[in-house]
């Protein structure tokens, strides 16, 4: 599981409490990446931060809704 987001970002705050919470529940592993360490993220994501990847696929931008996240995950 993947958290795209950058720093300053309220949404990618929220994001976090929530990627967090969930895989720490679930005991899934997860890293954090910033758009602004890659131009080709920051070109492809920069307007839908923060972004959730799980198995490598886009799940949620913007807002993360912990039932859908645990879904996918569990």
């Amino acid at each position: 599981m993947v958290l795209l987001g950058r720093a300053g970002c309220h949404l990618c705050d929220e994001a976090r409490a929530v990627v967090e919470r969930v895989t720490g529940e679930l005991g899934v592993a997860w890293q954090e990446q910033s758009v602004d360490d890659d131009p080709e993220l920051l070109r492809r994501y920069a307007e839908q931060i923060p972004v959730t990847f799980v198995d490598g696929r886009r799940h949620d931008f913007w807002r993360v809704d912990e039932a859908r996240l645990r879904a996918a995950l569990g």
